[in-house]
């Protein structure tokens, strides 16, 4: 079935619902990639009363075509290509170096503008959720979960409104589990599957992440 979100907010709200549906393997910590995965993340943090976070991650984008991810890059210093992009242009390994310093520079930037002086979640052991707004060649978030694995967590459940069918075969090869609500083909693009689809700010993310740190302190 596919489905046309009116935003990211409702996007998270409906997937939120799907996952509090099902029995999940202990309380989670729901990590958001930025931008546009936070606001889906925030909705599923609600819905589940879970913890949320931000775990960032970097598209590297071939040179001239931004939007093509020829792999993505993620905290910890972990890189994951995609080779049959790579092989097909024939990229070299140096302008893929010199892109990934590029991007690294802007990671760090996101990581210190978002977090400020909340700790870095302890991930050891923990169940996560990752969570975009949208996968489509599954880059960004295989980077996002071979992070997760370096870091020992329990385990890894990968949460989207939207997919392309063929990336999601992948992702479950890679992810303990894969929930998403739609996977249209043809895909062509995450933006197509949502009526407002605008940019999320570093600023809406700082207040989402804000808000809900607010709410985990707040007394019972």
């Amino acid at each position: 079935m596919n489905i046309i979100f009116t935003n990211r907010r409702e996007a998270g709200c409906l997937l939120g619902d799907k996952l509090g549906s099902l029995e999940l393997p202990g309380e989670p910590l729901v990590l958001g990639l930025p931008r546009g995965g936070v606001p889906v993340a925030f909705e599923i943090a609600l819905a589940l009363n879970a913890p949320l976070d931000v775990f960032t991650v970097r598209k590297l984008g071939v040179p001239g075509q931004a939007e093509l991810a020829m792999g993505a890059i993620a905290t910890g210093g972990i890189r994951v290509l995609n080779m049959e992009i790579v092989n097909a242009l024939r990229i070299p390994a140096d302008v893929i170096d010199a892109v990934g310093d590029r991007e690294e520079v802007e990671l760090r930037r996101r990581e210190w503008y978002y977090r400020q002086d909340h700790p870095v979640p302890v991930l050891k052991n923990r169940f996560v959720i990752l969570t975009d707004d949208g996968i489509a060649t599954g880059s960004t978030m295989l980077a996002a979960i071979r992070a997760m694995k370096a870091a020992n967590v329990a385990r890894v459940l990968v949460a989207a409104p939207v997919a392309a069918r063929s990336t999601v075969a992948k992702l479950r090869k890679a992810a303990d589990d894969v929930v998403v609500l739609s996977t249209p083909e043809p895909f062509n693009g995450v933006g197509q599957w949502y009526q407002d689809f605008s940019q999320t700010t570093d600023d809406e993310v700082r207040e989402l992440l804000r808000v809900a740190h607010e709410r985990e302190l707040a007394p019972m």
